[in-house]
């Protein structure tokens, strides 16, 4: 469709309204933080010509916008009330007092939250554009990105995915040629004719005309299956990068009195006039009405309520789910990896919301450890290969899950999470506490690890489960046996909140008989695999298998008792803690690297109790692999590992009182 067919789709007048709402709302936010109320500030001064593009979007659509998309929010349904008890950071705000202003975020209007880290809004966009396409239902998402972040990598996952899946989704970069300080032009990807322009359209966002005919076909491809649009906007920052900056430092003085010249507002309201559709007294009216909406507005979410100290920990995590048996047959042999496909095959049949992602996990591989295994053969409709990006796995996964949907996603190893990291740390954890709970995000993302299988080397051998349980709001398990991977799995597929689920790869394959009864597995729950007097020994993962080893070599000489960990955060501190109250003596052993590990966690809380503290006879001992890579050399490998003399010389040690 050419523009010149298109019909106007917006009143010019509205916008100029609406327009100069978000410019006010700015300027009042700048006064306040001169005078000492509030304590930062982004401004969207120049970029209020987008508020086109909400303005066209329906209901249902989302936005995923960033941090100077203030017009856009407010044409999305947010009021300017809601952003002034944003910026006073108030207990009634969009994040209840967890965000800065500008990070806009409404689940109600489908506006998702805005992260820091621009560009990282891109992937979980097109986890919803997905999930609008699989299931059938009409709706575009527009993410907006700064032109300075179409260099991060997830720029391009984001676009390549978007194509690959033709989603319906508008990517609209706003370049307004700053990233900060520095000029993008020798960087930006579209000015080095990097991307394919089939896909991209450039203009002049200045001019809301030119931004509605662009919009308007953008929407219809994407409604009608079409796929991406890039939508490259060229714009003006009016203002500084933030009340922390000072553009004045770093633009020429002509070029900010160039920009200032052609001020949207000033120029549209200029045409009004020249149209004899508006007049300067109207227009004096009309500016005199909103600076008064504004002042008043801002003036009443000033009184609002503060957030309490004692709410920071709230929504943290959702309610957990309450736990039901695996669907795994009882009394008969499993591996611990059919026992999981088992778990994956009953989710698939049992709800329509299940999807699985991740590398190779189609058929004929299923998986290179055959987790997945005949799953796509069966329901090829929800179970996918991934392009080799695992910040497109992360990404996208948090996406479907704000979706409504429950994606259970593979990372092929745990080694390889780092290029999913900025979407781990930045948006999988922290979305629903950033939020107050207004989003969750019900995301499994599963991974073998470990070590104790000769040949890995680095970045295949990795037990690191530490560094995940640094990121607050991420649930992280770790079974030993098939009847516990079965049963945290299970769990996990029926929360609200993010699992990292780390599979012991060393056992994926041991044939261990799961008892009469089928229990459900909780979390934060450690099971007691064997009970004892005189020393208690907590291990998880691989490291069960040692731990099991040494409690029969020992026999009737020590008698240990052995817990399994299972659940890494949160962990459970009561049964550890009534387990030393009874033996005074507590070793733990892991596989991960010493420094700010778990293990260290565990004997730190028991040591800094004074309840558990006054119960130990001898100081607690850690048995954990030293801060060293696993080698590919068996002898370099096992020469870092925990050894069961190791764990046997713990014990003596604490045993000696």
């Amino acid at each position: 469709m050419s523009s010149d067919s298109i019909p106007r789709t917006y009143n010019k007048l509205d916008l100029l309204k609406l327009m100069y709402l978000s410019r006010e709302g700015d300027r009042r936010e700048g006064v306040l933080l001169r005078q000492g109320k509030g304590w930062f500030q982004v401004s969207g001064m120049g970029h209020e010509t987008l508020s086109v593009v909400s303005s066209m979007m329906k209901e249902s659509d989302y936005l995923f916008p960033y941090y100077r998309d203030r017009a856009m929010v407010l044409s999305k349904g947010v009021s300017n009330f809601e952003l002034a008890q944003a910026y006073f950071a108030k207990q009634s705000s969009s994040s209840g007092g967890r965000q800065m202003p500008g990070h806009y975020s409404c689940r109600k209007r489908n506006v998702w939250s805005v992260p820091t880290p621009t560009g990282a809004n891109l992937l979980p966009a097109c986890g919803v554009a997905w999930g609008m396409q699989m299931k059938n239902e009409p709706g575009v998402v527009v993410a907006t990105i700064g032109d300075a972040a179409t260099r991060q990598g997830e720029f391009y996952e984001a676009v390549s995915f978007a194509v690959e899946r033709a989603l319906p989704i508008v990517l609209l970069v706003e370049d307004n040629r700053y990233g900060i300080s520095t000029n993008t032009d020798q960087f930006n990807p579209f000015k080095l004719g990097v991307f394919n322009e089939d896909i991209v359209t450039h203009l002049d966002a200045r001019n809301p005309d030119l931004l509605c005919d662009a919009t308007s076909i953008a929407f219809e491809r994407a409604r009608e299956g079409g796929g991406p649009t890039v939508m490259v906007c060229e714009l003006d920052r009016l203002c500084s990068h933030t009340s922390s900056d000072d553009h004045r430092v770093y633009r020429p003085a002509e070029e900010i009195s160039e920009m200032m010249d052609r001020d949207p507002i000033s120029v549209i309201a200029d045409q009004l006039i020249d149209a004899g559709e508006l007049t300067q007294d109207h227009w004096e009216q009309i500016r005199q009405e909103i600076d008064d909406q504004v002042d008043r507005e801002y003036i009443e979410a000033e009184a609002e309520k503060d957030p309490e100290a004692g709410m920071v920990m709230d929504q943290l995590y959702g309610n957990p789910p309450v736990p039901q048996a695996p669907p795994i047959e009882a009394a008969r042999t499993w591996r611990m990896v059919d026992a999981v496909n088992s778990v994956f095959q009953t989710g698939l049949e049992s709800d329509q919301d299940f999807v699985f992602f991740g590398e190779d996990i189609e058929d004929p591989k299923g998986g290179v450890f055959r987790l997945t295994a005949e799953l796509s053969t069966r329901f090829p409709d929800r179970v996918f290969n991934s392009p080799l990006a695992e910040a497109t796995i992360a990404g996208v996964a948090i996406g479907l899950a704000s979706y409504g949907m429950k994606p259970i996603f593979e990372i092929q190893f745990i080694d390889f999470s780092g290029p999913a990291w900025n979407q781990i740390s930045q948006n999988l954890g922290s979305l629903r506490w950033r939020t107050n709970g207004d989003w969750n995000c019900p995301v499994v993302l599963y991974a073998p690890y470990g070590a104790y299988l000769p040949g890995g080397s680095l970045w295949h051998s990795q037990a690191n489960e530490s560094v995940f349980a640094h990121v607050p709001g991420i649930r992280v398990v770790v079974p030993s046996t098939p009847e516990d991977a079965a049963g945290l799995m299970w769990t996990a597929m029926h929360t609200e909140d993010p699992v990292l689920y780390l599979i012991p790869k060393h056992l994926f394959r041991q044939q261990i008989r799961v008892g009469d009864n089928v229990e459900p597995v909780p979390f934060s729950s450690a099971r007691i695999r064997r009970h004892g007097d005189d020393v208690t020994l907590v291990a998880w993962g691989n490291c069960m298998e040692l731990a099991n080893s040494v409690v029969k070599s020992l026999g009737d000489q020590v008698d240990v008792e052995l817990i399994d960990l299972r659940s890494i955060v949160p962990w459970d501190k009561k049964t550890v803690m009534e387990s030393v109250e009874k033996t005074g003596r507590l070793v733990v052993v892991q596989e991960d690297g010493e420094s700010c590990s778990v293990g260290q966690m565990i004997i730190s809380e028991i040591a800094g109790n004074p309840d558990s503290f006054s119960n130990l006879f001898s100081s607690p001992q850690l048995v954990s692999k030293p801060d060293v890579y696993i080698g590919y050399n068996p002898i370099c490998e096992y020469a870092a590992l925990p050894k069961e003399e190791e764990i046997l010389a713990a014990i003596r040690l604490v045993m000696e009182d």
